[in-house]
């Protein structure tokens, strides 16, 4: 072989091998950006009630500024993995990180970025919807004028009730009550919002209004949203990706439109049926 030939040969062998090298770092640069862009990590959650196992063993990650959907009927487990997520009850096992930080280590400073809508989260009746988000802008701002009014300001707006925000929540229907406590959620600013059953009980057009403040929320401020419905149905049209859950086991999870796909359903309701059923036989 010509020295020109084994010198082209041996400089396109090196180009190669660097080639390959710098692929393999920026694939594992990939995976630990990845990594501490997650804005909540569940790694093998489980939860005990005395005998009763609530979770076995969950794991799902929500990517920063999306909105992930966990779904499945009453009592599947969605109500206590928020709980767990937000700090309110310990899990028996397993590993949960909220914004980058283990859930059990979670100081005051990061639980002021987080905000919580349990399911059954009531509402004052003896004062107006306009004192309660006053009264909550006035808890998270107390030295900070500005933030106070903006959040204030932000809150009527998502709340959208218009001269009644003035009328004490007791003459509320359930749906101007929900609309109060969303708005209290999301008035913060917060960087994770942890929305358990947002719509539950509400009518069609209700839940329509709270689903979209909800979608456009997060588009506008960045906001990561977790929510939980039992309504399959109604989460297809506002969730980025999903995770079906039944009997404390996540049973798929992934981008709507891919899980349909791979399973062949219409919709998310079909999907879970198929896939119980399939479990059941």
């Amino acid at each position: 072989m010509p020295p020109s030939l084994m010198y082209t040969s041996c400089l396109f062998l090196l180009i190669m091998e660097i080639f390959y090298y710098l692929n393999f770092v920026l694939g594992l640069i990939n995976r630990e950006v990845k990594s501490m862009s997650y804005a909540v990590e569940v790694a093998n959650l489980v939860k005990y009630f005395g005998k009763f196992q609530a979770l076995k063993g969950i794991s799902f990650n929500v990517d920063e500024g999306e909105i992930y959907g966990l779904i499945g009927p009453n009592g599947a487990g969605k109500t206590t993995t928020f709980r767990i997520i937000v700090g309110l009850i310990a899990p028996t096992s397993g590993l949960v990180k909220v914004l980058g930080r283990d859930v059990e280590t979670v100081d005051i400073d990061l639980r002021k970025k987080i905000a919580y809508l349990p399911e059954d989260a009531g509402t004052y009746r003896n004062i107006t919807g306009y004192e309660f988000l006053k009264m909550v802008a006035e808890i998270y701002f107390p030295n900070d004028k500005s933030r106070f009014e903006e959040a204030l300001e932000l809150g009527i707006k998502l709340a959208d009730l218009g001269d009644k925000i003035h009328d004490k929540m007791k003459t509320y229907s359930k749906g101007m009550k929900r609309r109060v406590q969303v708005a209290r959620a999301l008035m913060i600013k917060p960087k994770l919002a942890v929305l358990d059953e947002p719509t539950v009980g509400l009518d069609v057009i209700f839940a329509r209004e709270v689903r979209e403040t909800i979608k456009n929320f997060s588009r506008e401020y960045g906001t990561t949203i977790l929510m939980s419905s039992h309504n399959m149905l109604e989460v297809e049209g506002v969730c980025d990706r999903v995770a079906l859950i039944d009997k404390g086991r996540i049973i798929a999870e992934g981008y709507v439109s891919d899980l349909l796909q791979e399973h062949g359903a219409k919709n998310l309701e079909e999907l879970f049926v198929m896939l119980v059923r399939g479990e059941e036989e």
